[in-house]
């Protein structure tokens, strides 16, 4: 009896060892963020707790008290249904207050045996003084960091809009900066703060700017255009008379910016400024025993952070050599705007098909990029990468034949002539001489046709280039009359008279799609004015300014000796 016990309990160890392991071997990942660091001393910011999957029990938040304040607390899930999988988000989302100034941290929370990461977050002194002077119930505050920074790297600057009442009907102006490349970051973040004793709702907006020319720059205030409820009512009419709104206009600072041009270290690279690079290399197989005849895929990926996506350089292709043979995709890219700016990918494959067996070496691949926080050049590469293929069990053996020395080849048989006889003429070869001298007068003759009509033939396009050049310079001048008077007709028509001519485009949208972001938005709001349900009164300023800022990147763009690049949303 005890070697069955003993076989059935050697049977039960491994159980037993699984039940041993503490819980959290299988925890169920928890991510912790926060929707803006750094954070003002008086300011409101949220804390999220995502799960994928359920917790061991409810979270415990008791240790973030220690350094913060819990003002509100609310929980929500999702789930969604892709490709026959099911995949169910939790969140716990609070609104807290940090109570004292410095790096901080969200400390490890519980959810019963499944523990969370501590995420540091980092506590300005809130108030300065130019908080604590103002007493006005709605303004506006600027920044853009850096100030100094260099020509087509990227520049977050931040919009904020203190309220104290409630206000209604509101209109933001949007950024502008001649010469440079604006895009909205993301969605509005909403909280509260306090100065100077007064409670205010702040309401935060971003912008990634991107200059496009060196130099003392300055980005306009912002025009902030609302209607207040007044506070002083009749105290006969209070009962019969709504409140009388008001409308009220602010203006934040004007922000000045210091724009350095590349660096010399730069001299003889590509201009690619950003804040991190990355670039990665993956197969779809083994590149150690590919097979004559079959694909083998590889990826290439770049992501960097600080660049739009238009500034992304390709990757570079490997050329058909006879030996395989490459099928590359279309490119993919993709631009994700985070509170803390831009960051671009762009991935490229390319599949690759030996022809015959053998070794061969696929170049690296560099990108020269130069490090904005650093200040450093710096160079991402994948060294050459050494394939081999392999001869198939279908592949077809190569032909002898083509192998053979010449001295194996027979001579080609011939039979044997007809014997001349008095009444056949023998031949004759006089006829070569003749057939050369009318070749040859050919030849001189054609030689002499295109030495004389070569003169004309250049004539006739740089008369048609004339014709062009005059055509556009004309469009230009209606499209600027058109805008000047705010006349949204005769623009799409100037416009449309555009697209023709250089993109071969006959509606508006059509001509939007090969423009830049800001461009383009104002051809489709444009569009909006002319077709939409409702149509206010259009204003042609922004339009042609945002027009000659993109025809002068593309004229940047055509000079071969210039080092940048234009800027282009995809």
């Amino acid at each position: 009896m005890l070697p069955t016990n003993l076989f059935q309990f050697f049977r039960l160890l491994p159980l037993l060892f699984l039940l041993a392991i503490p819980k959290y071997g299988w925890a169920a990942p928890i991510q912790v963020t926060v929707d803006r660091n750094p954070v003002n001393l008086n300011d409101s910011f949220q804390v999220i707790f995502t799960a994928t999957e359920e917790p061991d029990d409810d979270p415990d938040f008791s240790p973030l008290e220690q350094n913060f304040s819990i003002l509100h607390q609310s929980q929500g899930s999702s789930s969604s249904w892709i490709n026959g999988q099911t995949s169910k988000t939790i969140q716990w989302t609070l609104n807290v207050i940090a109570k004292t100034a410095g790096n901080l941290e969200i400390p490890a929370i519980h959810f019963g045996d499944d523990v969370t990461a501590p995420v540091p977050v980092q506590v300005q002194q809130g108030g300065t003084q130019q908080d604590a002077d103002t007493h006005e119930e709605v303004f506006l505050k600027a920044e853009a960091t850096p100030t100094n920074g260099y020509i087509q790297a990227q520049i977050i600057y931040t919009l904020r809009v203190f309220t104290r009442i409630e206000i209604a009907r509101a209109q933001l102006s949007e950024p502008e900066l001649a010469d440079a490349v604006i895009e909205k970051l993301g969605e509005d973040t909403n909280y509260n703060t306090e100065i100077n004793g007064v409670a205010y709702s702040v309401t935060e907006r971003k912008y990634a700017v991107f200059p496009q020319k060196s130099g003392a720059l300055t980005i306009k205030p912002l025009v902030l255009t609302a209607e207040v409820l007044s506070a002083n009512r009749s105290l006969y009419n209070n009962f019969f008379n709504p409140q009388v709104a008001k409308t009220k206009r602010v203006e934040s600072p004007a922000i000045k910016l210091d724009i350095k041009p590349a660096p010399s270290l730069t001299a003889g690279h590509p201009w690619l400024p950003a804040e991190q690079l990355e670039l990665k290399q993956a197969w779809s197989g083994d590149t150690a025993h590919m097979k004559v005849g079959e694909p083998l895929t590889r990826t290439l990926t770049l992501q960097a952070k600080g660049i739009t996506v238009g500034q992304l350089p390709e990757l570079g292709s490997t050329q058909n050599n006879g030996a395989f043979k490459t099928y590359p995709d279309q490119p993919v890219l993709k631009e994700n705007k985070g509170s803390d700016g831009l960051t671009a990918f762009r991935e490229e494959k390319i599949a690759l098909i030996p022809s015959q067996a053998g070794s061969y070496t696929l170049p690296a691949v560099s990108i020269p990029w130069f490090n904005t926080q650093t200040q450093k050049m710096e160079v991402a590469s994948i060294p050459e990468t050494v394939i081999t293929a392999i001869a198939g069990a279908d592949a077809p053996a190569p032909a002898p034949a083509t192998h053979a020395p010449p001295a194996a080849l027979k001579p080609v048989e011939r039979p044997p002539a007809a014997p001349i006889t008095s009444t056949t003429p023998a031949p004759t070869d006089d006829y070569w001489p003749w057939l050369a001298l009318v070749l040859a007068v050919g030849w001189l003759a054609t030689l002499v046709y295109f030495l004389r009509n070569k003169p004309a033939n250049k004539a006739m396009p740089d008369e048609a280039a004339m014709e062009r050049k005059m055509r556009f310079k004309d469009t230009v001048k209606r499209l600027k009359r058109a805008c000047a008077e705010n006349d949204a007709p005769a623009a799409k028509k100037a416009l449309l008279d555009w697209g023709r001519q250089q993109f071969q485009a006959t509606s508006l949208g059509a001509i939007a799609t090969h423009c830049e972001a800001r461009l383009r938005d104002e051809i489709q709001e444009l569009n909006q004015v002319l077709y939409g349900k409702d149509t206010g009164q259009w204003q042609g300023k922004r339009l042609f300014q945002t027009f000659t800022e993109n025809q002068a990147r593309a004229k940047l763009a055509g000079k071969e000796d210039s080092p940048l690049e234009p800027l282009y949303r995809l």
